[in-house]
């Protein structure tokens, strides 16, 4: 009898390992590398990480184990990461500078010109380092977000170039950080997509004030195909999101077209192989679709609102995309539930942040909703005033729940956050339509 296949998972933490302890066993044996760049002492693995050596030294690995595919859905160093190996140990994958391509914002938007104008923004690179004077002669307002960066973090609308200036003066420290997150993609930038230039800077964008969604999908020999919409609802005046729900509420044809601006960038930059999620406004005045940004990887919590609402698992999908197989091949499960949220509580200044729930809390929210999936976000004083700067919020927990209905799905979120000890947050003053979100 032939063994499960042998598939190493990168950075794999969260939604991820979650779903990959599910699928471990009978059809995946796994092998884990790299570390959690949220929680500590993980992240002190960020000190003097070499991402080419990384890639060497996992490289050998693969081969030596025999690993048959490569995965990773964390999108700082992960998904890149894992198409280096893939290349380096002859295993399927999609090639590096298609990850590359999706991940360099700016040059992002360049393809997306070449090949959708109509769907994209208007852009420009900001062309001066973090700290350095801002040129004369920008057009404000403008919403400015990292050429690489993820989890919108510096990312937000500024009206001057007074307010400009002040958003790119870090300490030390942060300068230290900030270098740290981008140097490793941007070596490799360097080496295999020169074009694309730089990543230590900004991308200034046209800021906008319309409705999120996500398309999610996946490329099989080059062909694409649609899993879904999830629908993005944002904190009041804010850039913050408040929760995810699947399905989406976007008619059908406006989804079509969506999809087929993924199809023709996906192709312009060769994406082969693997999930993909592509952020974008719809303007319903307008009937126009405009794109945020393309994600070469699947986004890790939507998978389990996919697995709710239709029966579909993107995790499992990710591994046979990774040892060559069709994902449309693996069959779907019974759907438990008609809708699913991803709820985010989140606090916009350091005095609401609410402890964590007891171990007795968590006990008892198990008991009620025995299918509702938290994640806590706890951080240091000085993380959460790192987080309320670079990011106006700081998310300090999330939960994931199936329901009936809508109104079933808003009373159980109610229910859970009484059990919690929280403020009902992810429903708090009803949807919101801030301004260029950057997921």
């Amino acid at each position: 009898m032939s063994r499960a296949p042998r598939v190493g998972l990168l950075f794999d933490f969260d939604f991820d390992a979650v779903a990959h302890a599910r699928l471990a066993g009978a059809p995946f044996r796994f092998d884990r590398a790299g570390f959690d760049l949220f929680s500590f002492p993980s992240n002190l693995g960020l000190i003097g990480f070499d991402l080419e050596r990384f890639v060497q030294g996992l490289a050998r690995r693969a081969r030596r184990r025999g690993w048959a595919g490569v995965v990773s859905h964390q999108d700082q160093y992960g998904a890149l990461a894992a198409a280096l190996v893939a290349e380096a140990a002859g295993l399927p994958g999609t090639s590096p500078e298609s990850i590359i391509a999706c991940q360099h914002k700016l040059h992002a938007r360049r393809v997306l010109e070449r090949v959708c104008p109509q769907a994209n923004l208007p852009f420009a690179g900001l062309d001066c380092d973090y700290g350095q004077p801002i040129p004369q002669g920008l057009r404000y307002p403008c919403f400015a977000k990292p050429v690489k960066a993820a989890f919108s973090v510096l990312a937000r609308r500024v009206d001057s170039r007074a307010e400009l200036q002040a958003h790119t003066r870090f300490g030390r420290r942060e300068q230290w950080l900030i270098r740290r997150l981008v140097e490793p993609f941007d070596r490799i930038v360097r080496r295999r997509l020169p074009e694309a230039g730089s990543a230590h800077r900004l991308l200034l964008e046209e800021p906008r004030r319309l409705a999120q969604y996500n398309l999610d999908g996946f490329v099989h020999e080059g062909r694409m195909q649609v899993l879904g919409v999830v629908d993005a609802i944002l904190y009041p005046g804010t850039q913050a999101f408040q929760r995810w729900e699947l399905p989406s509420r976007l008619p059908p044809p406006v989804i079509a077209r969506a999809a087929d601006i993924a199809r023709r960038f996906l192709n312009a930059v060769d994406f082969r192989r693997g999930l993909f999620n592509m952020e974008f406004f719809y303007d319903a005045a307008a009937d126009r679709v405009t794109v945020i940004e393309f994600n070469p990887r699947l986004a890790s919590q939507f998978g389990d609102l996919y697995r709710r609402v239709l029966g579909l698992d993107p995790h499992a999908m990710a591994l046979a995309l990774a040892i060559g197989a069709d994902p449309r091949c693996l069959p779907r499960t019974e759907p438990t539930a008609a809708v699913a949220a991803s709820l985010v509580w989140r606090a916009f200044h350091a005095h609401e942040v609410p402890p964590m729930p007891s171990r007795a809390r968590r006990a008892d929210l198990a008991l009620a909703l025995p299918d509702a999936l938290l994640f806590t976000q706890p951080k240091t004083r000085s993380a959460i005033a790192r987080d309320l700067k670079w990011l106006d919020s700081y998310r300090y927990g999330l939960l994931h729940l199936g329901a009936r209905d809508a109104d079933d799905l808003r009373q159980q979120c109610e229910q859970a956050a009484a059990l919690l000890g929280w403020p009902n947050a992810p429903y708090a003053r009803g949807p919101g339509s801030p301004l260029n979100a950057d997921g």
